[in-house]
């Protein structure tokens, strides 16, 4: 028996009848007090009460999207081939580099411009570990280590140069850590051209096939090997080879931005002092990023050596700079970002330089005019302007942007701000209202936010 049933009793018993109870209020609305803690209350009641309809078909959405851009990565070797495969495998060995980097700059917010150092580290150790030795005007050395003994080999170098580098990237910070790194870049050239019995001199040398599990990433064993009647081989091995070592990489970096080291890394960026406050080491942080960001590298590097013959002037600034675009035109911060800049900067001289017949104003390579590689060189330059100015999100934000007002949760989420926002506004006659308008209460407010504005500057 319930307590209003007896106290309804007990008051019958009495001959009084029973006294009404007054209504209770409704859940959604809460007693205004001095403090404002009635509109907070509101606000966050409203968005717990809306719906979670649409941020569910967001990220419905998105990894529908997803998946169908892997499934149509899957089946690009079999409608396309030749130098269009070419360029898909660049693009995504410079996709997994730009992801790497991404984690250092963007989320941790360390510059860095010693990436193409690191990618050529993973390049000639893969190159070094894997091969023979050989070589013709210039002679080069080798241990002939199976090719997964030295891709591992050569990520693990690259792991380790960065350690190396570690204890001063993680004292310094901003424009000092970036010159920095640069010296890193400047030895490695003078490294890469010198130590020939490594990299082969000015010329470079071949990197040995990949091969796992007696299957070959070559055009041999097995030989004539027909997919759907189309002939896979160098290429059209590695492109799913690639396509595993890319979708991982993404993988991992998205899981490590949502778990609670990704969170610390974030905000070693944002505010330093308030992490250490927090208890997050913040020099201890900087250095996970820049092995991280290595290991990356090394990775990159090892598959830029299945496709092309390494030599030491592809791994000087410029490379550098181009993977510093590639993660600002993608998004700073976004794994997704950093894939489609990435496969914008590399993949766009490649295609002016296919179809350079076909636009009438390009000259030829080498004779002074508007060749595709300086075209493309304005472009994504013009690009870098375009994101820093209209949009500092990059092309990640955009394309979040547009799936959320396909699914509809952007819409949503302004509306029930601006709902809660107008339920919670005061009347003039309400104590909170005079307690806001109060010129003793304004003062400090205007003084803190003033201090708050200047260390956002600092």
């Amino acid at each position: 028996m319930s307590d209003t049933t007896l106290t309804g009793a007990t008051a019958f018993g009495s001959g009084t009848g029973p006294e009404p109870v007054p209504a209770a209020p409704p859940a959604s609305v809460a007693a205004p007090t001095a403090d404002g803690e009635a509109g907070s209350d509101n606000r966050a009641r409203a968005v717990k009460a809306a719906p979670a309809d649409p941020q569910r078909r967001s990220r419905r959405l998105q990894w529908a999207l997803a998946g169908l851009a892997i499934l149509a990565l899957a089946l690009f070797p079999i409608y396309q081939g030749g130098s269009l495969l070419y360029i898909g495998l660049t693009c995504m060995a410079a996709a997994v580099g730009a992801v790497g980097l991404t984690l250092l700059t963007g989320v941790t917010g360390q510059l860095s411009l010693a990436h193409a150092f690191f990618l050529a580290i993973g390049t000639y150790s893969y190159a070094y570990l894997s091969g023979e030795p050989g070589g013709q005007a210039v002679q080069y050395g080798g241990l002939g280590l199976h090719p997964v003994l030295g891709a591992i080999g050569g990520v693990l170098a690259a792991g380790v140069a960065g350690l190396l580098f570690s204890p001063i990237a993680s004292r310094l910070r901003g424009i000092y850590l970036g010159v920095a790194s640069l010296s890193l870049v400047l030895i490695g050239q003078h490294v890469l051209f010198n130590w020939t019995t490594v990299t082969g001199g000015f010329n470079g040398r071949p990197a040995e096939p990949f091969s796992l599990f007696g299957f070959e990433f070559s055009n041999d064993s097995p030989e004539n090997l027909f997919v759907l009647n189309v002939p896979f081989g160098k290429n059209e091995r590695l492109w799913y080879l690639f396509l595993v070592l890319l979708v991982l990489s993404c993988l991992f970096a998205r899981n490590l931005l949502r778990s609670r080291p990704g969170r610390a890394l974030q905000m070693v960026r944002d505010r330093e002092v308030a992490a250490s406050v927090m208890g997050v080491g913040v020099a201890r942080y900087k250095a996970y990023a820049f092995v991280l960001s290595s290991l990356y590298a090394g990775l990159a590097g090892v598959m830029l050596a299945l496709i092309l013959r390494p030599t030491p002037d592809s791994f000087g600034l410029v490379l550098s700079i181009s993977f510093l675009a590639m993660i600002v035109i993608g998004g700073l911060g976004s794994v997704v970002g950093a894939v489609i800049g990435a496969s914008f900067v590399t993949a766009l001289p490649a295609l002016f330089q296919q179809y350079s017949d076909v636009i009438p104003f390009l000259a030829q390579p080498g004779s002074g005019g508007l060749d595709a590689a300086t075209l493309a060189k304005f472009l994504y330059g013009g690009a870098v302007v375009f994101v820093l100015l209209v949009e500092p999100g990059g092309l990640g934000a955009v394309g979040r942007r547009f799936i959320g007002a396909i699914s509809g949760a952007s819409r949503l989420t302004k509306r029930t701000v601006k709902s809660a926002t107008t339920q919670d506004s005061p009347t003039p006659d309400s104590p909170v209202s005079q307690q806001d308008n109060d010129p003793q209460r304004e003062a400090p407010d205007r003084a803190s936010n003033q201090s708050n504005r200047d260390e956002e500057h600092q």
